[in-house]
């Protein structure tokens, strides 16, 4: 899969943002109390470090095979090589998914952060999906923002960099800022309880990790347009992973040390609240608000730009309408893939947030599917192909390879019905198998358009 067309322009610094801001988005804002009041404050640090290993050890994998196919589309491309037109069609279905409820429910959680900062937001009541209510001034304001994020991504990406590395800075000084003001006024006794709920708890959290982790894969599918050296991109991939990692954990960590468990049960934005005690003021809670809606930017651009380059993908292949795979004459990006994604994003805000919360969920359990069949595709290479060029070699591979694939396995097991954080039936899973039944009808079309035209060809 290759593209003369898309241009090489990202920088070092560019890709890491890119990343970084696509894994550390509203959820540290929005989520650390949920985390902290599930599982306590040992058990949430836990999961995050077990969960973390877990997906550092399947972007190893994937640094190896950018490093070695730096191809727009990643995913696809190493799947197909290893396992051919099917394999890599289901792999890339699953990853597509995956992408796509990311910028949808991004739409509908920025009117929520903005509530914060201004609570008498809420006006124009319009009606209830699933016991959420939607309002015309949510749903105004996540329409304009999806038009504004996708006009960014249309227009180039070296624009849609320069935004994401500006933004991305922001909220990373207001991370530390908070932190800072921990170290200097903490209490020690608020970090208990540091188990809840035993092992239930750990499970609760842990379940969430994929989801939130989600975003280093954006870097395979842009490879195309990365201005580095193979091995580079393979290293910055697996240090994004490290630093989001991290930042998570001391989030967390910085949260209980700041608040006491009631404080934590009522508060409805934990790590603003966190902050504005440190500081306070909550002019300190507020602006950290605004790095939340930073973060929800920087993963929004993110999502648009791996979900398009996938879409492109598929396309190129067959697999999708040949419109997907058009590039723009001027801006050089996948427009119609680009444009498809802004319009769910702009419909979305209207559907409130239930459905947006079970999507996102049944995109977690889709891109295990992804990382499993890529940790697969990665061993199957390391046999099929020992000599192919790999410039960042994974030492011990067959072992990271093998724990990757068992990892992918064992959080895909927490999503099934039998297991700890089971998707919800009968939505999420109705969710899941819809997904699944249209890719099934795309493939069975694209196999019929491509025997149809080589009948067509032997006929002349």
């Amino acid at each position: 899969m290759s593209s003369e067309d898309l241009i090489r322009t990202l920088s070092k610094r560019e890709v890491l943002v890119l990343a970084i801001g696509a894994m550390i988005g509203w959820s540290w804002v929005i989520m650390t109390g949920i985390w902290l009041t599930s599982a306590g404050t040992v058990g949430a640090i836990l999961a995050f470090i077990v969960g973390g290993f877990a997906i550092l050890l399947i972007s190893l994998t994937y640094a190896e095979l950018v490093s070695a196919m730096p191809k727009v589309g990643g995913e696809h491309v190493y799947t197909e090589r290893a396992f051919g037109r099917t394999g890599s069609f289901i792999c890339t279905w699953a990853i597509i998914m995956a992408y796509i409820t990311v910028p949808a429910f991004e739409s509908a959680a920025l009117p929520t952060a903005i509530e914060y900062l201004f609570p008498q937001l809420k006006a124009g009541y319009l009606w209830s999906v699933f016991e959420a209510d939607v309002y015309i001034s949510y749903a105004i304001i996540g329409v304009i923002a999806s038009i504004a994020i996708t006009i960014i991504n249309y227009v180039g990406i070296k624009f849609m960099a320069v935004v994401q590395t500006t933004i991305t800075a922001g909220f990373l000084i207001i991370g530390w800022m908070f932190m800072m003001g921990i170290f200097t006024d903490f209490n020690l006794t608020y970090v208990t309880p540091l188990f809840v709920d035993g092992h239930k708890g750990f499970f609760a959290v842990l379940a969430m990790i994929p989801a939130l982790m989600i975003g280093f894969d954006v870097i395979p599918q842009s490879a195309e347009e990365i201005n580095l050296k193979p091995k580079s991109i393979g290293k910055l991939l697996v240090f994004s992973v490290a630093i989001a990692v991290v930042w998570y954990c001391l989030i967390t960590l910085g949260t209980a040390l700041a608040m006491t468990s009631d404080e934590l049960s009522s508060s409805f934005m934990a790590t603003a609240d966190a902050h504005a005690n440190v500081w306070q003021g909550q002019w300190a809670g507020n602006l950290t608000v605004l790095g939340g809606i930073a973060g929800i930017i920087t993963s929004w651009n993110a999502f648009v730009l791996g979900g398009s380059r996938a879409i492109y993908a598929l396309a190129k292949s067959g697999h999708l309408p040949s419109a997907f795979a058009k590039l723009h004459p001027k801006y050089k990006t996948p427009y119609v893939a680009i444009i498809f994604i802004g319009c769910l994003c702009v419909i979305s805000p209207f559907f409130g947030r239930t459905i947006l919360v079970w999507l996102i969920n049944s995109g977690s359990f889709a891109v295990v599917i992804g990382y499993g069949m890529v940790a697969y595709a990665f061993l199957k290479l390391r046999q099929k192909e020992p000599d192919m060029p790999r410039p960042f070699r994974v030492k011990n591979g067959k072992f990271v390879g093998y724990m990757a694939l068992i990892v992918s396995l064992s959080l895909g097991w927490i999503y099934l019905p039998w297991g700890p954080s089971a998707l919800l039936w009968p939505y999420e899973w109705a969710m899941v198998i819809a997904w699944f039944s249209l890719g099934l009808l795309f493939f069975v079309w694209a196999k019929v358009s491509r025997a149809k035209a080589k009948s067509d060809s032997l006929a002349k």
